[in-house]
């Protein structure tokens, strides 16, 4: 077949094997979505999401870019979070590398490859942070390995500075932020355990309130000077009192 007519076909086929075994299938998807899950990947053919995490349609949301990047000024991927988060209300968000990754390698060379060394920049910037571990990795398949591993760990980490998961994180049930890392030549996932106390370290640098928020902090700051000056004169007045009688007494005695 030419073209995309294999694409059609597959298509008709699925659709035929979905119905049997399921006839109201698709009309249960066309009434909404509820996903439990976020899926960051990369945009590698090799790494197909719903497949290799065993989901169908309608139980994973997914956003895809060369190397799985969480970029702060990356409006398509922050778009794609605020309704993820917001909207759908997913539970889990996992950003899922892979080793082979070509981005990851190409950031790693000195090589230029055009307007993509400006997206590169920010997985080189995974490599300056992280410079004095990958310099002590001899082997260069197995740097590059770790490197997949920690650009998905710092991918993680920018997720959590984002104001869209700060803000969520304030709320009940907040969704798992995850790092996972797919081995090709296994076909399996590994998760690379981001603790919470990694993305929580930085709070004090990346933190952010809303104007709602710093409101209350001021009316919660005044509440606390009027009781402090309300305890202040209590006390005051109180040892005023106790000292008032001991005067008269003295003048007595004289």
């Amino acid at each position: 077949m030419k073209g995309i007519e294999s694409i059609l076909d597959n298509n008709r086929k699925w659709v035929k094997t979905m119905r049997a075994s399921d006839p109201d299938f698709f009309n249960r998807l066309a009434n909404g979505q509820k996903p439990r899950y976020l899926f960051i990947g990369c945009s590698d053919s090799r790494v197909p999401g719903s497949a290799i995490t065993g989901t169908g349609p309608g139980e994973m949301f997914t956003h895809r870019n060369i190397a799985n990047m969480v970029v702060n000024t990356d409006f398509n991927l922050l778009s794609v979070l605020q309704y993820a988060v917001e909207v759908l209300g997913v539970q889990d968000i996992m950003v899922v590398g892979h080793y082979g990754c070509g981005g990851v390698a190409a950031a790693a060379s000195n090589k230029q490859y055009g307007l993509i060394d400006n997206w590169l920049t920010n997985i080189r910037d995974v490599i300056r942070v992280h410079e004095t571990e990958l310099l002590r990795i001899s082997d260069e398949d197995a740097r590059l390995r770790r490197l997949v591993e920690l650009n998905v760990v710092e991918q993680v980490r920018n997720l959590a500075k984002t104001s869209i998961i700060q803000n969520a994180r304030k709320r009940k049930n907040p969704p798992r932020l995850h790092g996972l890392v797919y081995d090709i030549k296994e076909g399996l996932l590994k998760d690379l355990q981001v603790e919470d106390d990694l993305i929580q370290e930085l709070e004090h640098i990346y933190g952010t309130k809303t104007d709602a928020e710093h409101a209350q902090d001021e009316h919660e700051q005044y509440a606390e000077r009027v009781l402090e000056e309300q305890v202040d004169k209590r006390l005051t007045d109180e040892i005023a009192a106790a000292i008032k009688p001991a005067n008269q007494k003295v003048k007595v005695e004289k």
